[in-house]
């Protein structure tokens, strides 16, 4: 399961580093004004209905489903399920972009209300939105196909393909000059990565010999259940995608640059759920899902226990150093060009208020995938309703006086109600939450941590006072030197705190008797 989880993981961390390429690229051109809000609303509105809909609640409908049909009735029964799903899909998403297209105005007020004040960036997020809007259907058939290359223990080409968003944009960008404005080139590299998706994981999987085809819809058994478990999935998995989702629509009512602070700082935050997060509940759920439909309790629930541990072990230095020195790394990364040291203070604020949560982020899918495994997306949902009310009451009462930093703490605190919901729910159901090994593990883990934090402070008072007077490049020489030290330190905590007992563990190998 670990080779899985590195496959899907190092293919997005490479997406990751070239998304950084594209927003470096993005901050230097667009920097913080009314055109990158404009973009940024064309730009998230398409990607937080694709998270929500076509990646988290998808995958939890449609991948259990299709790996129990290929496991019963073999690959011919899967495939003919999966035609009548994208048939369907097809059909619900031109509908979907007819309505979008033709009343993009209404669409965006709706969305975006706090724009209409502001003639400028609402007719420019109109227009780009127009470009940005047929990506969401382009994206959710690479979704499904996805999904069925998933179930068939292929997990490369489908991880690789976001690569293609950041690749088309950082073209586009460079080619500015032939665009009406920065903005409308940007979005136009969106709209061609979504076409490229689609071709490149059509081809896998034509080459796997999964191709996919239009079938007649049927509401046959498995569609039927895959019905049944979409319309919760949509909420138990898209929780904290539906959070952003109202950071944004909120963010629209506060002053300029409160929409790129909110972006930037949720392009940080996004790096270690995209890398680690999303290929732990990629592999997690068809791995329980196996292990549950053969009887095998135990193994299910040490699968979660690792993933557990694989998330809190990668997510940490995340947590530690966006709490730490969250202007710093703004600074290092974006202050530039356009891009000015006002606006990386105010997303290193904002990253800051996110990281709380992070931790709850990076594990979410290890606790939502023993209900989804069983079928079950009922619970989740409930678990997430719980949350989201929670977490929007919260955003309203905190925007007044923390602006977009309010709007990110409450996300965060969401993202802890959501896990403990879904513990508490597990132990009422006598669903085993992990294993034996699991508390021990993140006890040591924690004390990891606060040698990791011990060092990223000391390093970086001590390289600001070596380097005062220094002007060139001062902030990335002491962004990489501070991320350097840290990464040395935390590496020689684990291994002396947790040892190989614990890496072979996640590695899925067996290891002699010693301290687990």
């Amino acid at each position: 399961m670990f080779r899985k989880i590195l496959s899907v993981g190092g293919f997005t961390l490479l997406s990751r580093l070239t998304g950084f390429i594209r927003d470096i690229i993005m901050a230097a051109v667009l920097g913080a004004g009314p055109v990158a809000d404009a973009f940024l609303i064309a730009f998230r509105l398409p990607n937080h209905f694709r998270a929500i809909f076509a990646e988290g609640a998808f995958n939890a409908a449609f991948v259990p489903t299709y790996a129990r049909l290929k496991e019963q009735g073999g690959v011919g029964a899967a495939r003919s399920f999966a035609d009548e799903v994208l048939t369907a899909m097809a059909m619900v998403h031109a509908v979907l972009l007819v309505l979008a297209l033709g009343f993009t105005p209404a669409f965006v007020g709706l969305l975006a209300p706090g724009l209409a004040d502001d003639p400028q960036r609402f007719d420019l997020a109109v227009t780009l939105t127009r470009i940005t809007f047929p990506y969401l259907a382009l994206i959710s058939v690479a979704t499904l196909i996805s999904g069925a290359l998933n179930s068939s223990d292929r997990f490369a080409v489908a991880a690789a393909a976001p690569i293609l968003l950041n690749v088309c944009m950082v073209g586009t960008l460079l080619s500015a000059a032939l665009f009406p404005t920065v903005g409308h080139a940007a979005a136009w590299g969106v709209l061609i990565s979504g076409v490229l998706q689609v071709l490149l994981v059509g081809w896998d999987a034509e080459r796997s010999g999964i191709g996919l085809r239009f079938g007649k819809p049927r509401l046959d058994p498995g569609t039927r259940q895959f019905l049944k478990a979409l319309g919760p999935g949509i909420i138990a998995s898209g929780g904290g995608q539906i959070a952003l989702f109202m950071d944004t629509i909120i963010a629209t009512f506060l002053p300029a640059g409160a929409l790129a602070a909110l972006y930037y700082a949720d392009r940080i935050y996004q790096l270690p759920l995209g890398v680690v997060a999303i290929a732990i509940g990629t592999v997690l759920l068809p791995e329980m899902a196996r292990r549950l439909a053969s009887g095998d309790e135990t193994g299910a629930a040490q699968a979660q226990a690792r993933c557990i541990e694989l998330g809190i072990l990668l997510g940490l230095p995340f947590v530690v150093a966006s709490l730490l020195i969250p202007d710093l790394t703004m600074r290092a990364l974006f202050a530039r060009g356009a891009f000015t040291q006002a606006d990386a203070a105010a997303a290193g604020a904002t990253l800051q208020a996110y990281a709380v949560g992070l931790l709850a982020m990076m594990v979410v899918r290890a606790f939502v995938s023993p209900f989804t495994a069983r079928g079950d997306t009922a619970t989740p949902m409930k678990a997430s309703l719980t949350a989201i009310a929670l977490n929007v009451a919260l955003k309203f009462a905190l925007m007044g006086a923390l602006a977009q930093v309010g709007l990110a703490l409450a996300t965060a605190v969401g993202a802890w109600i959501n896990v403990g919901l879904l513990v508490w729910f597990a132990h009422r159901r006598g669903y085993p939450v992990g294993d034996a090994r699991l508390s021990g593990h993140l006890v040591r883990l924690a004390l990891c941590g606060l040698v990791l934090a011990a060092v990223l402070f000391g390093a970086n008072r001590l390289l600001v006072s070596v380097t005062a007077g220094t002007n060139w490049a001062r902030d990335e020489v002491i962004f990489v030197a501070v991320v350097l030290a840290g990464g040395l330190a935390y590496l020689l905590a684990v291994g002396t705190l947790l040892g190989r007992p614990f890496l072979s563990g996640l590695l899925g190998r067996p290891t002699k008797r010693g301290r687990a």
